[in-house]
């Protein structure tokens, strides 16, 4: 009597569940992504223009490591210790930006 040494394969439906649970997260992205295009197109260059920039690009990346590395499941303890860092970070990059150009802006 022969044996195979194939492995069995099994295939499972569909979860349903989780496919549109990845469009619903898709589609926040998108819309998030649309509203980005349209300030872009539509708002002039400044200040403003850069906050909501900064603030939607932290929104979709809270959204993305929530979603994807489960983090928005986890203690939120463990949330707050790594979105206060990434704030704080946020801020130097923003006032060494601000600090950068008013030093550009002296004239010897």
């Amino acid at each position: 009597m022969e044996h195979s040494h194939e492995p069995q394969v099994t295939v499972l439906p569909p979860n349903k569940e989780k496919i549109k649970k990845l469009w619903t997260v898709a589609g926040i992205l998108g819309v998030l992504t649309i509203i980005e295009f349209i300030i872009a197109f539509s708002v002039p260059h400044g200040s403003f223009k850069t906050f909501v920039f900064v603030v939607m690009t932290i929104m979709k990346a809270g959204y993305i490591v929530g979603e994807f590395m489960h983090l928005k499941y986890e203690v939120k303890v463990l949330f707050w210790s790594i979105l206060i860092p990434m704030i704080f970070v946020v801020w130097m990059l923003v006032a060494f930006v601000y600090e950068g150009m008013k030093i550009s802006d002296v004239h010897f």
